[in-house]
């Protein structure tokens, strides 16, 4: 198995997601207790997504000149 960089919004908003979560874990555990509300709002904007599909982080990401998997796709069958 070969690690390569997130190469669509999708991949890289999982990367980004899971990072966020990783460090306001750790944050809360060595820094200060208050950093969990850090936590619950990444979990609330995760879920906002979910029923929505608006995330700040994605909008940061397509202009970055990150495409979506079926932006892709298409380009892809031209």
């Amino acid at each position: 198995m070969t690690l390569t960089l997130p190469n669509t919004t999708e991949r890289a908003l999982y990367l980004f997601a899971g990072l966020m979560v990783i460090l306001s874990v750790a944050l809360t555990h060595w820094v200060h207790p208050g950093f969990i509300w850090f936590t619950l709002f990444i979990g609330a904007n995760l879920t906002q997504n979910a029923f929505t599909g608006l995330c700040p982080a994605t909008a940061v990401m397509r202009k970055l000149g990150l495409r979506s998997e079926r932006e892709r796709a298409e380009a892809s069958q031209r």
